[in-house]
């Protein structure tokens, strides 16, 4: 096949994919707390896990490529595989809903959503051209955004005054990574190199042997630990009463809250999206990531420690513009300096770390916040976030004499 034909028919089935991923994404970020919080009334262990499934899945991820590499199976068949996987797990928690299942079962299955991502920067790598890649990645993004402000918006209204009938939810996450996998099924890939080697985590070495990429990765995980910190505890700050957040006098209902965590926000990315993955294109990247950072710090600053609902439709949008500039970096940069045939590779190693800080984050935050208040983890985040993005400085020089795509030879060879 054409690499022409493989990119139509690639970006026409990940268009039709992306309105299931809007939908799996509010699972992540929202509903599965909210549910949590006020239905069940579950603990900060119960709550962190389910904040963390899809840092789980990050975390397994290069065991999927290793597998996947090894076995030789086709990228995106693999993929689809794992996400019927997830649609069985959501399934079940929708026929069981009791607190440890419901836990287990959704922290596993979007662990399915995040493991397979490798595979999916894999199928960008070699189904769409480098010079389009930012913005043909960011024309589906905004099929995503749509879909999650409009799905989000819907849920909340129906669950304000149904929260019992939350497994109908359920059952529609189930379907929704059903389809996710059919169209994958459909997407053209190729078998991943195997050249590294038969263990399992045999792409950790890059992060020894590449040191540009090491350096990133030490500068991310400063970064994604203080975001991945204070992610979910904007739903449990407009959630739990506890924190004495109220509108007019009255608790915020289902709602709103998902008007500040997920419409707002996301109305944010839809209207930026396009612009972030052209200059993703144009922009040298560790430029673009410090951009990006500062406006993470702004964010967060703004929505914990306003202390008013200015500050908080703030930081929503303030955090929603910037994670529109961040799902084209996070998910592409290793296109930047990784050889082709190894990007699966090279992101298994950048999601692994993703999954390790996604998974501990949430268990901080949780129990931080027993200690100390909101505003002051808000300070704690934003303060590493400047940090991470003062150690990517000097890498803006280091990108600019790195040939595009093209890793040092000496320093990645096997």
């Amino acid at each position: 096949m054409s690499e022409a034909g493989r990119t139509d028919i690639t970006f026409r089935y990940e268009r039709f994919r992306a309105v299931t991923a809007g939908i799996i994404e509010t699972a992540g970020t929202t509903f599965l707390l909210l549910i949590a919080v006020r239905w069940f009334e579950a603990g900060a262990t119960a709550k962190s896990l389910i904040a963390a499934g899809s840092s789980l899945g990050l975390l397994l991820s290069p065991l999927v490529v290793s597998l996947v590499s090894h076995r030789q199976w086709l990228a995106a068949a693999a993929a689809a595989r794992v996400f019927w996987f997830g649609a069985g797990m959501f399934a079940l928690a929708a026929l069981v809903p009791v607190l440890p299942v419901f836990v287990g079962l959704t922290t596993l299955a979007m662990a399915c959503s995040a493991a397979v991502l490798p595979l999916l920067t894999q199928i960008y790598q070699e189904n769409y051209p480098s010079v389009r890649r930012g913005r043909i990645f960011s024309r589906t993004f905004i099929i995503r955004i749509a879909t999650a402000v409009i799905f989000s918006k819907l849920a909340g209204d129906f669950l304000s005054e149904r929260l019992g009938w939350f497994r109908l939810l359920l059952a529609l996450f189930a379907v929704a990574f059903a389809f996710s996998g059919w169209c994958l099924a459909r997407i053209p890939s190729r078998p991943i190199s195997n050249d590294g080697g038969s263990h399992p985590l045999r792409a950790m070495r890059l992060a020894n042997k590449d040191a540009l990429f090491r350096r990133t990765l030490v500068s991310w995980m400063i970064l994604g630990f203080a975001n991945l910190m204070m992610l979910p505890l904007r739903v449990e700050y407009l959630a739990n009463s506890v924190h004495g957040l109220t509108l007019n006098g009255v608790v915020l209902t289902v709602a709103t809250v998902t008007l500040l965590s997920e419409v707002i926000p996301n109305i944010a990315r839809l209207c930026l999206s396009p612009v972030w993955g052209w200059l993703f294109d144009h922009m040298n990247f560790f430029a673009l990531r410090a951009v990006l950072n500062l406006g993470f710090a702004i964010g967060i600053v703004a929505f914990f420690v306003g202390n008013s609902w200015t500050g908080l439709v703030i930081g929503a949008v303030v955090y929603g513009m910037s994670r529109a500039g961040g799902d084209v970096a996070w998910s592409l940069w290793v296109t930047k300096v990784a050889p082709p045939n190894r990007v699966a590779d090279y992101m298994s190693v950048h999601t692994f770390f993703t999954g390790v800080r996604g998974v501990l984050a949430p268990l901080v935050a949780f129990h931080a916040l027993k200690h100390f208040s909101l505003p002051a983890m808000g300070w704690f985040s934003a303060a590493l976030i400047v940090i991470a993005t003062l150690m990517l400085l000097p890498e803006i020089k280091t990108l600019r004499v790195r040939r595009k795509g093209q890793p040092l030879v000496e320093e990645v060879s096997e």
